[in-house]
């Protein structure tokens, strides 16, 4: 298996604008998980139904064309993965509802995503804290 590549930041004062933008919406998903957690939502059912989570996938795909090639790209790819592939499981959890038998399989699998969710946030947010692209699977 092949390491991922990192992206180093460079200091360049163009990506101020976009940088900004990456800090809302990590805040606006932040928002939508926390919501998760503090109220008799899921944390998964919150990041992929929660208003707050939705804006932050509409401003990542408006904006996207501003950050193309540069550090700053891998934040936006990492948003909308972790949205859609949450999405995605959750769909999975929904089938495995459907038969009866799945129940306990689909609990684990909301827990188990709203965890990732969370960690994904995190440590998305803490990269871009710290001027770092996120790792891209080498091509």
């Amino acid at each position: 298996m092949t390491e991922p590549e990192v992206i180093p930041a460079q200091a360049d004062a163009s990506l101020d604008g976009p940088r900004a933008w990456c800090h809302v919406m990590y805040g606006l998903h932040a928002l939508s998980a926390a919501s998760g957690i503090l109220s008799s939502a899921t944390i998964i059912g919150a990041f992929v139904f929660g208003w707050p989570s939705i804006i932050a996938v509409i401003i990542n795909y408006v904006t996207r064309d501003r950050v193309r090639g540069t550090w700053l790209a891998t934040h936006w790819r990492w948003q909308l993965r972790t949205f859609w592939f949450a999405l995605l499981w959750l769909v999975v959890a929904g089938f495995l509802i459907i038969t009866i038998i799945g129940i306990p399989a689909a609990f684990m699998v909301v827990v188990s995503t709203g965890l990732w969710v969370l960690y994904r946030v995190i440590r998305g947010w803490m990269a871009l804290l710290d001027r770092r692209g996120m790792p891209v699977p080498a091509a």
